[in-house]
C-alpha cells in the first residue's frame, strides 16, 4: 500500500480530450472516463444545465506529479468550466492475477 492523490473531474464532454491529453503529457496514463455524467449545480439564478454532455474522469497520481496536474488542468477548467477534486487515498496493488492461478 502507498499514498497517492485521487483526481476526480467533472467537465463538459468537448473538453475531455484536452484534459486527458494533459494527463498523458504528465505521464498519467491510467484514468477512467465515464460518459453521460449528470450533475446539478446550485446557482443563485437557478439550476445550471449547459445542455452539453458531461464526463466524469477519475485518475490517480503521485504527490510529485500533483503540481503539474493542477497547473495543466486549471487553465482549462477556468476557461471552459468544470471541477477538479483532489484527495489522499491509499493504493493497493495486487501482483497476482486470478487468470494466472
Amino acid at each position: 500500500m502507498h499514498l497517492v492523490k485521487r483526481l476526480e473531474m467533472m467537465v463538459d464532454e468537448p473538453e475531455m480530450h484536452k484534459i486527458t491529453k494533459c494527463l498523458d503529457k504528465i505521464g498519467i496514463s491510467n484514468y477512467t472516463v465515464i460518459p453521460n455524467a449528470h450533475c446539478k449545480k446550485n446557482q443563485e439564478d437557478g439550476l445550471a444545465f449547459t445542455g452539453l454532455g458531461n464526463v466524469y474522469i477519475i485518475s490517480y497520481c503521485a504527490e510529485d506529479q500533483l503540481k503539474m496536474v493542477v497547473e495543466s488542468i486549471k487553465p482549462i477548467l477556468g476557461k471552459f468550466g468544470g471541477n477538479l477534486y483532489i484527495s489522499d487515498v491509499m493504493e493497493v496493488r495486487s501482483v497476482k492475477c486470478v487468470a494466472s492461478l
